[in-house]
């Protein structure tokens, strides 16, 4: 059977909202009229416009139904259909000019459908548009539908009134299985997503997480689109149940449907040529380009898709790029880069400032029975190029895995390493600490360049940059206690011996702390990093152990002389006065790139069961509030980290013992300081980086000279300023 119906060219326009689903005592107008906010006094056409109209071949199935403002000029209005009730506001004898295009205020050549509109819109070759609150000065042309349907969600999954569960809209996130799905919503952060797919045991949880999403929008049907004022439309072909914020440009698009479009004069974004974009929501900033297909997604503000992008069943944190690529079912924070051809990546918890190289095939589920594998990165995941990994798959803070086809899932809880395939000898190598001793300069080149780029305005999760955080050193702590018994296992076997687990132990850390050319000797060898029968190696682990160990004193020390400087206490005794002695090192997670101890999230699940938290407003102020106390939980965690490591107590923690550290801390900064630009100087007396060159001066003019590098510059001023806080302390505590 036909599902076209014939239905009498009287009704068209009218009857939006079925009659059961209007209030007693309302009209299918009532939420239209709460919607258009626009404060124009509409009033009804005189017999002097009606004729005008007619006479530019305008129409309408009831010209009372035609209400426009007092400023209202009907010469402006031309070879338009009008049905059912619309709206005009102000036209004047004005064209309205973006870019390159200039066009004449007014209606034309358009069939326009229960509308409102405000003052000095452009509507030009409309084939059908109904259902619409149109802003002030909106450019609209060129466009074959824009429509709104009585039922629409803007990209929300949520139901109206009337409607079956199963037409809810979920997001499939970190698992194709559909195991860890959420229900997008328009203002959804990286951290509801992360809280939601993660805890998937708490029922009582994931029904308080749907019934927050369900109550933060209105059920009722009859709902119009909106177009936000000085909005620009033009050569796009279907747009249906969009809701569009002022100041958006959307040019050249293909299909938009059930979408949210977040824009602002401050954040704009745009919709360029070719795009389909289906079941999504689109954050403050965003840029979308060129052939792009998105379904059941969230763009977090101030992200982009462009360049044949597929983004599918995904979230993509804020200030992020995906680019001539595929992403499916993946959770990914803030600050993710993923720019190049032909690389993949499926079922995956990526967790920010994080760079994908052309070609990487990340995530397959053919080692398994079904398609319900994961990966697992946490932030500073760095894959080369061409590199494949299996389901399931975990790493640890900035890893960089060498181009190679992994055959085995990896397990890596070493943070900083490089892993390699090594097939000609067939087994995994890991080197710990690897950024420190080879490419410092890329790692806090990149630090800098994520938190340049965070160009929020609303900062609900305050995101952590810095490589030294309590995620990254409470894994470095555990490193250190895994190098210390594989190091200690590696030299019983050399030397055949047979240990207990605490003689294992107690020899690794004695070889390591004293520094022991020994360890270089050994075949370093680690368990449970690949799901395969071929050896782990571990390399560089004395060097890696004696970094991370200053790291840690470092990274006390730095958060110690910031705070003292901040709150100017000058005194040795008034700064032993408001240390934290007590403090310990907790876990910490990462909650959408907001770093949370792990009591703060437990207090915030346990809020949410007991209905003191009653809203998603509710969670997002409780992340602000632990954004408020971030930098004194850190530099609890900090000086808990510095007492641990050098195995010191509030007794023990002296003038003497604090010199000390302060010049070990000095130290660090400077070795750190000098091996940025000892990196970034490889480029430049490398052979064969400079055979491209005629001359040296044709490279310096190409590359810019090493010694003027901004970024080595700005970390060689930063090191003089961290040594200058030192001498402060040094002077005002007597040191």
């Amino acid at each position: 059977m036909s599902e076209i119906q014939k239905i009498p060219i009287g009704s068209l326009g009218y009857d939006f909202v079925a009659s059961q689903y209007i209030p007693k005592g309302k009209n299918e107008y009532y939420l239209r009229n709460i919607q258009n906010r626009n404060g124009i006094h509409y009033r009804k056409l005189s017999a002097y416009e009606i004729e005008v109209l007619v006479r530019n071949s305008n129409s309408s199935d009831d010209w009372n139904n035609v209400l426009v403002s007092d400023a209202f000029d009907p010469e402006l209005v031309k070879n338009c259909k009008f049905f059912g009730l619309v709206r005009i506001g102000k036209l004047e004898s004005l064209y309205l000019s973006f870019h390159d295009i200039r066009l004449p205020v007014g209606l034309y050549n358009s069939t326009i459908i229960s509308c409102d509109f405000g003052d000095n819109v452009v509507v030009d070759n409309v084939n059908y548009m109904t259902h619409y609150i149109v802003g002030n000065e909106v450019i609209i042309v060129n466009v074959n539908e824009i429509a709104v349907s009585d039922h629409a969600k803007f990209g929300n999954g949520i139901i109206k009134d009337g409607e079956d569960e199963s037409v809810r809209i979920w997001l499939e996130v970190c698992n194709e299985n559909a195991g860890r799905s959420v229900i997008p919503f328009n203002g959804m952060l990286p951290g509801d997503a992360w809280l939601w797919s993660r805890y998937r045991d708490d029922e009582v949880l994931m029904g308080k997480f749907k019934e927050f999403t369900q109550k933060k929008f209105d059920n009722k049907r009859g709902y119009y689109g909106k177009i936000g004022d000085r909005t620009v439309i033009k050569n796009s072909r279907i747009i249906k149940d969009v809701w569009i914020g002022n100041d958006a440009y959307i040019k050249g698009a293909n299909k938009l449907k059930n979408l949210t479009i977040n824009s602002s004069p401050e954040e704009k974004s745009q919709i360029g040529e070719g795009v389909e974009l289906v079941n999504g929501i689109i954050g403050f900033g965003c840029r979308i380009f060129y052939g792009v297909k998105a379904v059941r997604f969230i763009l977090a503000s101030n992200s982009q898709l462009k360049y044949g992008a597929r983004l599918i069943n995904s979230y993509l944190g804020n200030n992020s790029t995906i680019s001539c690529c595929e992403v499916l079912n993946s959770l990914i924070f803030p600050a993710h880069e993923q720019h190049h051809n032909n690389s993949f990546l499926c079922a995956a918890l990526i967790m920010g400032q994080s760079n994908i190289a052309a070609g990487a095939t990340l995530g397959s589920n053919h080692n398994s029975r079904g398609a319900d594998g994961e990966l697992i990165a946490a932030r500073g995941f760095w894959p080369g190029l061409c590199v494949s990994l299996k389901h399931n798959s975990k790493f640890a803070t900035f890893s960089l895995v060498a181009k190679s086809d992994y055959p085995y899932e990896l397990n890596i809880p070493i943070p900083f390493s490089l892993i390699s395939n090594d097939v000609s000898n067939d087994k995994l190598v890991v080197m710990p600490a690897y950024w420190f001793m080879y490419n410092l300069y890329a790692l806090a080149r990149n630090m800098v360049k994520y938190a340049d780029r965070d160009k929020r305005t609303e900062k609900l999760q305050l995101i952590e940059y810095d490589y030294l955080a309590p995620d990254s050193v409470n894994e470095i702590f555990d490193s250190l206690e895994l190098l210390k018994k594989i190091t200690g296992i590696a030299f019983a076997k050399r030397n055949n011996q047979e240990l207990s687990d605490k003689e294992i132990y107690i020899t690794g850390e004695k070889l390591l702390e004293e520094k022991n050319s020994t360890v270089d000797e050994l075949e370093i060898v680690a368990e449970g990093f690949e799901n395969s029968r071929r050896k782990t190696v571990v390399e560089k682990v004395l060097p890696a152990y004696g970094i991370f160990k200053e790291l840690i004193t470092y990274y006390g020390i730095s958060q110690l002389a910031d705070f003292a400087i901040e709150h100017k206490i000058n005194s040795w005794e008034k700064f032993i006065q408001t240390l934290p002695f007590r403090a310990k090192r907790g876990p910490w997670l990462n909650a959408g790139s907001q770093l949370l101890p792990q009591s703060s999230v437990d207090l915030l699940i346990r809020q949410i069961h007991s209905g003191k938290i009653k809203s998603w407003d509710d969670v997002h102020h409780s992340y602000q509030k632990n954004g408020d106390v971030y930098k004194d939980q850190k530099l609890q965690h900090a000086f808990a980290s510095l007492l641990e490591i050098n195995k010191l107590n509030a007794r023990k923690f002296d003038k003497k013992s604090f010199r000390s550290l302060l010049d070990q801390a000095l130290s660090t900064r400077e070795w750190m300081t000098k091996a940025i630009y000892d990196s970034r100087a490889k480029d430049f007396h490398n052979d064969f980086r400079k055979m491209v060159y005629d001359t040296k001066q044709q490279m310096d003019k190409v590359l810019g000279k090493l010694d003027e590098n901004s970024f080595i510059l700005n970390q060689q001023d930063e090191f003089r300023q961290f040594k200058k806080k030192v001498n402060i302390l040094l002077r005002f505590f007597k040191l």
